[in-house]
């Protein structure tokens, strides 16, 4: 079954190289990107049931008004939406932000790729923690 993917990006630049180095898998379904922490937690307020949702989120570390870490905070402290399996992925990871995302809940921490194979990868990693 072809997982629904959500990206919290505030590159536009990056949003379309996600979707463009992405669009030819079969596996996922990539949803509307949103541009921040914000809006990103705001679309899932108002999802309609599980069906809306979802199965997994990739956010950015570094976005204006709620960055990866405090989004993933949020998300991991509400009820309804703790369970989404959530990744953090930035062009700058140290071991700081590995350890703190991993132990704020995310499933994956990883680098921001930049090509179309690291962005395979990329899916391909968060695609076994979802299995």
């Amino acid at each position: 079954m072809r997982k629904k993917i959500l990206l919290a990006e505030d590159d536009p630049d990056d949003q379309e190289l996600f979707f463009e180095f992405l669009s030819d898998r079969t596996d996922i379904d990539l949803l509307p990107p949103v541009e921040n922490g914000e809006v990103l937690l705001e679309r899932l307020r108002q999802a309609s049931g599980n069906i809306d949702l979802p199965d997994a989120i990739i956010l950015d570390q570094n976005m204006p008004k709620c960055n990866g870490l405090q989004t993933l905070q949020i998300l991991k402290s509400s009820g309804y939406h703790a369970h989404i399996p959530v990744m953090i992925y930035s062009t700058y990871i140290d071991s700081s932000l590995v350890k703190l995302g991993l132990s704020s809940g995310a499933v994956l921490v990883m680098d921001k790729p930049s090509d179309t194979e690291g962005y395979h990868s990329l899916i391909d990693e968060l695609l076994k923690v979802l299995d």
